[in-house]
């Protein structure tokens, strides 16, 4: 009985804000974006830093942080003073990293 009960918490409309999606896609009417040229920054969670997700088309890439006076990303220790800039290297490291992981092609 207390599964019965359960259940219909989890489906009450009546719960308020508390059950809005935590992580937002970039399409979602809610979303808080950043659009820069050829990038979406969509907000997660915090307050000093900001933590955004960047998106290239439909593929997210990872996280930048907006700090007070600069924007930094998740895989390098670089301090950048645009969102684009933090973006990009981000881009580039994953970019990178995809071609040191790639097989060389073996001729026959």
């Amino acid at each position: 009985m207390q599964n019965t009960a359960n259940m219909s918490l989890l489906q009450d409309p009546d719960w308020g804000d508390c059950c809005e999606p935590i992580l937002l896609s970039p399409t979602h009417p809610n979303a808080e974006l950043i659009e820069i040229p050829g990038y979406t920054l969509v907000y997660c969670s915090g307050a000093c830093p900001k933590i955004y997700r960047v998106y290239k088309g439909e593929s997210m890439l990872g996280l930048v942080f907006q700090h007070i006076s600069y924007w930094s990303n998740e895989v390098d220790e670089q301090q950048y003073t645009q969102p684009l800039n933090a973006a990009v290297a981000l881009d580039d490291s994953l970019l990178a990293a995809s071609m040191t992981n790639a097989t060389p092609d073996i001729a026959a």
